[in-house]
């Protein structure tokens, strides 16, 4: 809509953390474990805009739950 260069999302590697708790709180009785898994997702755009369209992108709303990172080169 601004008329910029936009390449993207690129999908990148998904990353995969696992957390292996007991399921007994006391200590006793059998060891049995539960696996918790947390999966980070990240995607990369690629913007070739002028200061105007930056300002419209950094107006964008997103959830708190989602961390967003700009990186700007000249």
């Amino acid at each position: 809509r601004t008329g910029v260069d936009l390449s993207g999302p690129i999908p990148l590697p998904t990353k995969k953390l696992v957390v292996p708790t007991r399921k007994s709180p006391d200590g006793e009785g059998k060891a049995s474990w539960e696996k918790w898994e947390l999966r980070i997702h990240k995607r990369l755009i690629g913007i070739e805009a002028d200061e105007r369209a930056m300002r419209q992108v950094m107006k964008v709303n997103v959830p708190d739950n989602v961390s967003i990172e700009i990186e700007l080169k000249a």
